[in-house]
């Protein structure tokens, strides 16, 4: 079939290329040009019916070779017929028509996308229909819909969190100012904060915090703010309210938000402590504050509230304010299994005593400890923990008769429960390991060749564990392999 294409009109004067061109083409050079110009192109006869099709290597697997013989129409879904309708009626000879989107079911299960434009190159002739795919096109419509959907949703979640928050910091009845930490104004203050200070909420906010409490506590306040730009953190410190409304502990936390840098600052509140009656001026406080062992005192939710300068020595810490506020478990435990061990049977049974675990010091020291604690019921309860150096479970000195194990089995059967399973197997291993290399050396009296080959071991291999266990003496030249 020989298509002809009748070209726009082209102003006098000049050359009628197309003319020319059209001129030199025959029905197979014109039916190439039509296919390379669209991924899909269809002859449609006078009643509608697909003749022929030329198809893109992009659409070999949607089938289409099964619509020749079909009704355009019986091809695309139903709310597509309209425009294939329209594409047949507005075809003509004098020009190409408008471009429709029109979408055909699809074996895959998903509409195929073609947009189709028809011409009538000759008045009663077939229909020429051309079609572009518009898969890639309607697969970026579909993910720029799921994107603004997840984007609604996410901000659904965004206002549940702010709508809790906001009720939360409103009903909390600890005292509470966020405070901009660059320029030291209040950005916003919680009733409990504002009843405290005397002033209505609506005044505390955008005051610079330090003038909220007495002159008196203007340079503690600047030093606190000062460390906490400096290095993300301070130390508690203790302010005067003003008009002698008593006295504070203000502790303060960073938070990056949106805005810059905030602070969280709390005003804790001291509760009047209970009248001491006759001979009862005991300087308790002094005691423990000198005792040789371990002392803290934490809340329900583990939060230290007190802690004496042997705790502190053994955290490898300086100041008290470095621990109070921070659950006790930083410190206390090999890992989280063991301290969630320790804490279970306190909530349990009341009371721990001798429950062998470590402390971890600030500075990566790791100390054997002994803890005993009990819990308090009452207006404020509380947890107490007394920790004491645990004695070294094997004794200096080299190896020899006599020596005691270490940690017997039913010592390993009572940790059960309290130390992981990872743990206890490790230092069994450990333990074992050495008491073999202590008694290889034994028996072959200090010939480390002769106990390494009694123990399957290189030479190399035997100084290793040698070291690592603290057996014999390594200050001598090692034997060459």
């Amino acid at each position: 079939m020989i298509v002809s294409l009748q070209p726009h009109p082209i102003p006098p004067g000049q050359p009628a290329v197309l003319d020319q061109v059209a001129g030199h083409l025959d029905g197979e050079a014109v039916g190439r040009i039509v296919a390379a110009s669209a991924d899909l192109s269809l002859v449609i006869d006078a009643d509608g019916v697909i003749r022929d099709a030329s198809i893109g290597t992009d659409l070999e697997a949607e089938n289409i070779p099964g619509w020749l013989g079909r009704r355009w129409v019986d091809t695309v879904t139903v709310e597509s017929r309209p425009k294939v309708d329209a594409l047949l009626r507005d075809a003509r000879p004098q020009g190409i028509t408008r471009w429709r989107q029109v979408n055909h079911p699809s074996p895959s299960g998903i509409d195929l996308p073609i947009r189709y434009a028809s011409i009538r190159p000759a008045e009663g002739g077939p229909i020429l229909v051309l079609g572009r795919d518009m898969r890639a096109v309607a697969g970026l419509q579909r993910r720029l819909m799921e994107t603004q959907q997840a984007l609604e949703r996410d901000y659904e979640r965004l206002r549940a969190v702010e709508t809790r928050y906001r009720l939360l910091f409103q009903i909390s009845g600890e005292p509470v100012l966020v405070v901009d930490a660059g320029t030291r104004r209040v950005a916003e203050a919680n009733p409990a904060a504002a009843r405290l200070l005397g002033r209505p909420a609506k005044r505390v906010a955008g005051q610079d915090v330090v003038e909220l409490f007495d002159a008196g506590s203007t340079r503690a306040l600047e030093a606190q703010f000062a460390a906490l730009r400096a290095t993300g953190q301070a130390g508690e410190i203790r302010a005067a309210l003003p008009h002698g409304r008593g006295e504070v502990t203000v502790a303060v936390s960073l938070f990056r938000g949106e805005g810059g840098a905030s602070a969280l600052m709390r005003l804790v509140v001291d509760t009047a402590p209970a009248e001491a009656g006759p001979g009862q001026d005991v300087p308790t406080q002094a005691v423990i504050e000198a005792m040789p062992e371990g002392f803290v005192v934490t809340d329900s939710s583990r939060r230290v509230l007190t802690a004496n300068a042997a705790f502190l020595e053994l955290a490898q810490l300086a100041t008290e304010g470095q621990v109070r506020g921070r659950t006790v478990d930083h410190w206390l435990g090999r890992d989280e299994t063991e301290a969630q061990a320790l804490f279970a049977t306190l909530s349990d049974h009341g009371a721990v005593r001798r429950f062998a675990t470590v402390i971890r010091g600030a500075y990566g020291g790791v100390e054997d400890v002994e803890v005993a604690a009990v819990s308090v019921a009452g207006a404020r309860p509380c947890l107490g923990f007394a920790i004491r150096p645990a004695p070294r479970r094997i004794p200096e000195g080299r190896f020899g008769g006599g020596r005691e194990v270490p940690r017997s089995v039913e010592q390993m059967a009572e940790l059960v429960g309290r130390v992981s399973m990872k743990t206890l197997v490790r230092e069994t291993t450990d333990l074992i390991e050495k008491l073999c290399i202590e008694a290889a050396l034994r028996i072959t009296r200090d010939n480390r060749a002769s106990a390494a080959e009694m123990l399957g071991l290189s030479r190399q291999g035997l100084y290793a564990k040698m070291r690592r266990y603290g057996v014999g003496d390594l200050d001598g030249p090692i034997e060459a392999e």
